[in-house]
């Protein structure tokens, strides 16, 4: 075995053994949905629309040092339960209508989320990494956590 070939294979071995963070979706019981990898600075939207209106709105969390931190979040208005908190983040109009609101900075307890995921007209979606996985269609009406894993 040459030298290249040896120092590439170490290479190869060293990064596939690297911890990477994941975010697990857990169904009832704690058995997981789906995993996709959540490494340092990515961000996580959790997409739905409102039940009274039908209007856009996220969530948008990042993985800050293997922490699940909610950083900024999207109204189409100041609808039942919307709105700005005193405080928490600063809000600014978004580009094509509603509402951002950013820098929030709020970590979410041991990095775990309990979410009910509406029926299909709520259309739960979580994107990450350019993928998007559509819960109200996985898991509609049920409990469901998602859950950062930081691997040291």
């Amino acid at each position: 075995m040459g030298r290249p070939f040896a120092a590439a294979l170490f290479v190869t071995l060293t990064c596939a053994a690297a911890p990477a963070d994941v975010l697990r979706v857990e169904g009832p019981g704690g058995a997981p949905l789906f995993e996709h990898a959540a490494p340092e600075g990515a961000e996580i939207c959790l997409s739905w629309n409102h039940s009274v209106t039908g209007g856009a709105v996220a969530d948008c969390f990042v993985n800050d040092g293997g922490r699940m931190v909610l950083m900024r979040s999207y109204l189409h208005d100041f609808a039942a339960g919307l709105g700005e908190v005193q405080g928490r983040g600063t809000l600014r109009s978004a580009e094509g209508g509603g509402y951002w609101i950013e820098d929030m900075n709020d970590p979410i307890p041991d990095n775990r989320l309990p979410l009910r995921v509406g029926r299909p007209s709520t259309d739960h979606r979580l994107r990450i990494g350019g993928d998007e996985y559509k819960l109200s269609q996985i898991a509609a009406g049920e409990r469901v956590v998602l859950h950062l894993i930081h691997e040291d």
